[in-house]
């Protein structure tokens, strides 16, 4: 009987290894059967037998690879409420767009999550308290040959558990752990710095796509302009016609610049819909939001900039938030050269144990034998290591390389940081006597436009130069509107790289231009 039972046993433990093994190569009908057949597609799905149903089309139909819908991937998540009614200056939908950017968030998470570091790091300078239970129960059956008896089976049964508290502590690392430490704040500094990096990108980010939406309803506004004036030509012309003094020419010249005028309507349209969505689009919104938008042009700017100087400079290296962040990584670095030394030097551990147990044993029909103990240890240990290989050498050496590569990137980034500022300040100087250019234009061209028009009423100038001038004004008021948008562009630009973009009111006023 025992026989059979122990072959029952070996037979049931074969058979669940077998059966295990078999599940885990099942698993591969989940997969596409070949390179060009669809996939499987169901989620959630189970094998039932070995076996799973495809979505993977048969016969001469051409194989579809399309994937099931998830309604719910089309729930957009809202972290702030927006009043579609109101009106958004640019310092508002920074504000907005601060409170409901999903990549600012991203970046205060991780933020969060390096300060954790640091606290995790601290941890390791206290002791490790652990509470432990133990407890067992043993059952042995042994034959034995009694005499006159025959075999017998002696049952054996040993039960107990074991409450034990352990201190682990390492008092004493040369100051491993506390360059560990430091290196975590330095980590965790940086990780605040590139926070408020990120939030400085997003205000530029908003303000740049903001006065290029501007620009385009600039645009718009001129387009729609040039078609009142292009009508208003048309206008003349067919009064002229109907005194017989206009040829037939010359109506259909000015029909041919109204068409025009009506064509760059719609175009113009389109690009101030596209601005809007890449404003909406930097704010981190969603893109089929529909709010009103105050436009920034009708600002007076400054003529000229005399450029950045070598105190304003100095003073804009200081307050970058990436040189701050990799001077950080330049610091924690040098921790990790601190730390990569300790681990030459001995180590100092205190370890202690209070446990107590209580148990009992019992042989077939004896009585129990029970016994109850505790025990009180402490146990100073120094460890020095002598030989791993090479291991410590090789990370000693890779901690200096760490620390070498984090200069050299400051230095490239103080480089690439001095490059920008001064790129920066050419080009609002270059944007601001570019809109001076521009202004000085618009005026002469606006003249040019109105004489040419009542010239050609009178009969003093042909349609030719009144759609000339039309065409000239309309290119002067789209040059001065892209150049005061590049101008403000500019300035936002020049203020983002010196570090001073830091809020929406930096751009109050002169739009940050000094």
């Amino acid at each position: 009987m025992k026989y059979i039972q122990k072959r029952f046993f070996h037979m049931s433990v074969a058979y669940f290894v077998l059966a295990l093994s078999g599940c885990a190569t099942d698993a591969l009908d989940l997969a596409p059967s070949s390179p060009d057949k669809p996939g499987v597609l169901k989620q959630n799905q189970k094998i039932a037998g070995g076996h799973q149903a495809s979505s993977q089309s048969s016969g001469d139909k051409q194989p579809d690879f399309s994937v099931p819908a998830n309604p719910a991937l089309s729930l957009m998540a809202t972290p702030v409420t927006i009043d579609t009614r109101q009106t958004y200056d640019l310092a508002q939908l920074i504000d907005l767009a601060q409170r409901s950017n999903p990549s600012t968030r991203n970046t205060w998470e991780k933020a969060k999550q390096a300060a954790l570091a640091v606290g995790m790091s601290e941890a390791t300078l206290l002791p490790i308290i652990t509470a432990n239970v133990i407890g067992g129960v043993q059952k042995t059956s042994t034959p034995v040959d009694v005499p006159l008896i025959g075999n017998r089976d002696i049952d054996t049964h040993i039960k107990g558990t074991s409450a034990s508290i352990a201190l682990q502590w390492l008092v004493f690392d040369f100051g491993q752990r506390a360059a560990l430490t430091e290196a975590a704040r330095q980590v965790s500094f940086a990780a605040n710095v590139t926070f408020n990096a990120m939030h400085q990108k997003l205000i530029f980010d908003v303000t740049r796509t903001y006065y290029e939406y501007s620009a385009a309803m600039a645009g718009h506004k001129i387009a729609v302009q040039t078609l009142a004036n292009s009508k208003a030509v048309l206008a003349a012309v067919q009064a002229k016609s109907t005194q017989g003094l206009a040829t037939s020419v010359e109506l259909a010249l000015a029909r041919q610049q109204v068409a025009q005028a009506e064509l760059r309507v719609v175009r113009a349209s389109g690009q101030q819909q596209n601005a809007y969505q890449l404003l909406l689009s930097a704010m981190g919104v969603n893109s089929m939001l529909d709010i009103k938008v105050a436009s920034s042009l009708g600002r007076n700017l400054p003529t000229r900039y005399d450029g950045v100087t070598q105190a304003a400079l100095e003073s804009a290296l200081s307050r970058r938030a990436d040189l701050l962040a990799s001077y950080a990584a330049v610091q924690a670095s040098q921790s990790g050269i601190k730390a990569a030394q300790a681990s030459f030097m001995p180590k100092v551990f205190v370890a202690g144990t209070l446990s107590s147990g209580n148990g009992s044993f019992n042989a077939g029909h004896l009585p129990d034998i029970g016994n109850q103990s505790s025990r009180a240890g402490m146990l100073v240990v120094a460890s020095v290591p002598l030989f791993d290989g090479g291991l410590r050498a090789a990370q000693f050496k890779n901690a200096q390389s760490v620390a070498n590569a984090a200069s050299e990137t400051f230095r490239k980034v103080q480089l690439d940081a001095v490059t920008e500022i001064v790129v920066a300040s050419n080009a609002l100087k270059t944007a601001l006597a570019a809109n001076t250019a521009a202004i000085k234009l618009v005026q002469t061209s606006s003249t040019t436009f109105d004489a040419a028009l009542e010239s050609y009423k009178n009969g003093l100038s042909t349609i030719t130069i009144a759609l000339e001038a039309n065409n000239g004004l309309l290119d002067a008021k789209l040059a001065q509107s892209d150049a005061q948008a590049a101008a403000q562009i500019a300035a936002a630009n020049l203020a983002f790289f010196t570090g001073a973009l830091t809020s929406a009111t930096s751009l109050s006023g002169d739009t940050g231009l000094r």
